[in-house]
């Protein structure tokens, strides 16, 4: 199977797999075995039936799952690049962010978190003031 023909077919389970219908098939087919259990006497064959057919179907989901959490990931990655490359502000070493080893990463980390604990402080010194000069102006100074 080519690249781009399990790209297809793993969209297109996904598709499939990932709508109310499916679960409520799923849902049916397992009650429908749960009923089926005296009949069978809840032997081991009519146990092994639901065992194997569970882990079949999720041990090839897990691929068909993790390929389309990759395209979207990796999708999502070159928008947010696009953005960061159209944007004048931004720094361009945003823009591969994903690629660093874990040390620099979480600098980058931390650097975010003092912008963002300096916004906080920013936003509530300047909410401070604007209310003590409503005050002021309320009272007439």
């Amino acid at each position: 199977m080519s690249p781009e023909s399990f790209r297809l077919f793993a969209q297109k389970v996904s598709q499939i797999t990932g709508n109310a219908k499916t679960f409520l098939l799923a849902a049916i087919l397992i009650a429908a075995w749960m009923i089926t259990g005296p009949i069978f006497n809840f032997s081991d064959t009519w146990q092994l039936v639901i065992n194997t057919s569970t882990t079949i179907i999720t041990f090839l989901m897990v691929f068909i799952i993790q390929n389309t959490q990759n395209r979207d990931a990796r999708a999502t990655q070159l928008k947010l690049d696009e953005l960061i490359r159209a944007t004048r502000t931004a720094r361009n070493i945003m823009v591969d962010l994903e690629n660093l080893d874990d040390k620099n990463l979480e600098k980058v980390t931390d650097e975010f978190h003092k912008i963002y604990q300096k916004e906080l402080d920013h936003r509530k010194t300047n909410k401070t003031n604007s209310t003590n000069r409503v005050v002021q102006e309320e009272q007439g100074g």
